[in-house]
C-alpha cells in the first residue's frame, strides 16, 4: 500500500487542523496515512481522526511561546520577555531541523505541506521520487507579498492544491514559468444530516474563532439594533479565540446578555444540533479563503448571509438563490437582509431549501474521489 504523509503545525484548534483530519481520514482507506505534527498542543487531536492513522509528533514537549512572550513585554517584564524572546528562538529552530529531518527520512510515496514554511522546506529537501504536494488555504487577500511567498515556495513542488476556484485562477497565471501545477479540490463535508433544520425557529447562528478577521464586533453591533425591533429571537456564537473577552464585554455594554449567547468551542456534533435549531447562518468575516462553516449551515438547510468581503463566502452563496451577500460591509444592507428572512419565513424556506441542494458537491466521497485520482495520476 502505497503511503501519504501529511505535514501539520498542530492538532489543535483550527480550519486548517480541522482539514488535515478530514483529509487523513479520507485517504486512509486507500493509503497508509501518517501525520507529522511539529507540536502537541492538547493530549489527543481536537479534531476526530480515524486509529489508523499514525500520528508523529516532532517536538512533543516543546510548544510555541508568543503569548507568554507578548505577556511578559505587556506587564513590562524585560528579563522574562528576554528569555522567552530566546526560548523563541530555540523552538524556531529545532522546529526547522526536525521538520527537514522528518523530510529527508521519509519513506512516503506522497508528502502534503499544509503551510508555507512546509512548502518551501519540501521544494528543497523532499526526495526526487516523492509526489511533493502543497495545499494552500489561505487567500493572499491582494496581497502581493504573501502572494510572492507562496509561488517562490511552492515553485519547487510537483502540485500545489488550492480551496477555491479564485485561487487556482489566480496562482495558474503566477506559478506558468514552473513545473508546479495548481489543481482547485474544495475543502469537504464529513457529513450530510438526515433531517434539515425546520427554519421555524426564532434563532440565528455564528460558527467561528473570536479573532479580528472573523468580524464578531461588527456582528454584536448588528445585534444591538436587532434585539430591540425582535427581542423574541436569539444569537448563539460557538467559537473561542483571542477577542472573546472584548466580545464578552460589547455584549454586557450593549444589554445584550439575554438575546447573545456565547457558546465557546463545541465538538461538531454540538454544532450539528445547533444548526440544525437555527433558521439564519450570519458571517461577518473580513476574510475568510473557504468558508466551510458556511457549507455546514447550508447543509442543515439554513440560509446564509455574508460580506463580500469574505473571499470564500463569494464562492459558495449565490446571493438571492441561498443566501446574500452584502456589498462593502454596508451594516445597512446587512441588517435589512437579516430583517427580511426574519420576517418572511417562506423566503427563508426557498432560500434554505436551494441551500442544501448547492452545497452536494462538497460531500465526502466527491471530495475523496478528487484527491484519489489526483494522486493516482501523480505518484512517481
Amino acid at each position: 500500500m502505497k503511503k501519504v504523509t501529511i505535514l501539520a503545525l498542530h492538532l489543535g484548534y483550527g480550519g486548517i487542523e480541522k482539514c488535515i483530519a478530514s483529509l487523513a481520514n479520507l485517504l486512509s482507506s486507500s493509503y497508509e496515512v501518517e501525520i507529522l505534527s511539529v507540536y502537541k498542543l492538547y493530549p489527543k487531536p481536537v479534531f476526530p481522526i480515524q486509529e489508523q492513522v499514525k500520528i508523529r509528533y516532532l517536538l512533543e514537549n516543546k510548544k510555541p511561546n508568543r503569548d507568554r512572550f507578548y505577556e511578559a513585554l505587556s506587564k513590562k517584564k524585560f528579563i522574562t520577555a528576554f528569555k522567552e524572546m530566546i526560548e523563541g528562538f530555540k523552538i524556531l529552530y529545532w522546529r526547522r531541523k526536525k521538520v527537514i529531518q522528518a523530510i529527508k527520512e521519509s519513506d512516503a510515496d506522497v508528502l502534503i505541506a499544509t503551510r508555507d514554511i512546509f512548502d518551501e522546506w519540501l521544494s528543497l529537501y523532499g526526495k526526487e521520487n516523492v509526489l511533493k504536494v502543497g495545499w494552500e488555504h489561505n487567500h493572499h487577500h491582494n496581497n502581493e507579498k504573501y502572494a510572492r511567498d507562496i509561488v517562490r515556495s511552492c515553485k519547487g513542488l510537483d502540485l500545489l492544491v488550492l480551496v477555491s476556484k479564485d485561487l487556482k485562477k489566480f496562482y495558474q497565471k503566477k506559478m506558468a514559468p514552473y513545473p508546479c501545477k495548481c489543481v482547485y479540490i474544495p475543502n469537504t463535508l464529513e457529513t450530510f444530516p438526515r433531517a434539515f433544520a425546520s427554519l421555524e425557529e426564532k434563532n440565528l447562528i455564528s460558527v467561528g474563532r473570536l479573532s479580528p478577521e472573523k468580524g464578531y464586533i461588527d456582528l454584536i453591533k448588528l445585534a444591538s439594533s436587532l434585539s430591540q425591533k425582535y427581542p423574541t429571537w436569539h444569537l448563539d456564537i460557538i467559537g473561542d479565540g483571542p477577542l472573546r473577552k472584548k466580545i464578552e464585554e460589547e455584549i454586557k455594554n450593549r444589554n445584550l446578555e439575554n438575546f447573545i449567547t456565547l457558546h465557546g468551542f463545541q465538538n461538531s456534533s454540538v454544532v450539528a444540533q445547533m444548526l440544525h435549531q437555527s433558521s439564519i447562518y450570519l458571517m461577518t468575516s473580513h476574510t475568510e479563503s473557504f468558508g466551510i462553516v458556511l457549507i455546514e449551515a447550508m447543509s442543515h438547510g439554513l440560509p446564509c448571509i455574508a460580506y463580500d468581503s469574505a473571499e470564500g463566502a463569494r464562492e459558495i452563496i449565490q446571493s438571492g438563490y441561498n443566501g446574500y451577500l452584502i456589498k462593502h460591509r454596508n451594516e445597512k444592507a446587512y441588517l435589512k437582509k437579516i430583517e427580511d428572512l426574519i420576517k418572511k419565513e417562506d423566503q427563508r424556506k426557498e432560500l434554505g431549501k436551494n441551500a442544501k441542494e448547492s452545497v452536494r458537491k462538497y460531500s465526502k466521497q466527491h471530495v475523496k474521489n478528487v484527491w484519489l485520482h489526483l494522486l493516482e495520476r501523480n505518484i512517481k
